[in-house]
């Protein structure tokens, strides 16, 4: 007969030292800085969430809404051919960035009886979407 070994658990050798250590790199990849998020990219916003209605070049015909090339300093209202709504009649000024950034926050508000129903609660995404415009001349 041969002898019976005896049974000894096994033993990973981890002491105290590898488990503070271990604790400790775990703590300081917690306590890395988390990258800066990135900005908005106007270009990649607009063809997301404008492009469906509005074009972006002179010459294209409209869609649902007016081309928006060269819309900075334009008269509200202008875009020669298109059929605006009600609203647009009496509306008497030029967009700038703070006309728009008022007109795509709430539409409805700014222009009663207009039929644009998009709406962008966020002002880095509307000042991403606005700065792309004012590049479109």
């Amino acid at each position: 007969m041969t002898k019976a070994r005896a049974k000894r658990p096994l033993r990973l050798g981890f002491g105290l030292g590898f488990c503070c250590a271990l604790l400790n790199a775990q703590l300081a990849v917690a306590q890395l800085p988390l990258p800066a998020p990135k900005s908005p990219d106007g270009a990649t916003l607009f063809r997301q969430q404008c492009a469906t209605c509005h074009t972006i070049s002179a010459g294209d015909p409209a869609r649902q809404g007016p081309s928006l090339f060269n819309i900075i300093g334009r008269r509200a209202g202008a875009v020669e051919g298109f059929h605006y709504s009600a609203g647009f009649a009496k509306a008497n000024f030029a967009w700038d960035e703070a006309t728009l950034d008022t007109w795509i926050t709430n539409p409805q508000e700014m222009i009663p009886g207009s039929i644009m129903v998009y709406r962008q609660a966020k002002p880095e995404i509307r000042a991403a979407i606005i700065a792309y415009l004012k590049e479109l001349h």
